[in-house]
C-alpha cells in the first residue's frame, strides 16, 4: 500500500503537464459578414447625424 502511494505520488507531476499553448488562426472574413459590418457603421452614422440633427436644433 505505501509503494502504490509512493508510486502515485511520483507519477502525479507527470500528469499535470499541461500542453503548448497552439495561438489560434483567425479565419477570414466573409462577404456576408463585410455586408453586416458596412450595414452596422451605415445605421451608426445615421444615428449619430441624427443625434447631431436633434441637438443642434436646441
Amino acid at each position: 500500500m505505501r509503494s502504490l502511494l509512493f508510486l502515485g505520488i511520483m507519477l502525479l507531476p507527470f500528469q499535470a503537464h499541461a500542453a503548448n499553448f497552439q495561438r489560434p488562426i483567425p479565419n477570414p472574413q466573409t462577404a456576408t459578414a463585410e455586408g453586416w459590418f458596412l450595414l452596422a457603421s451605415v445605421a451608426l452614422l445615421l444615428a449619430l447625424a441624427a443625434v447631431q440633427w436633434l441637438v443642434s436644433r436646441r
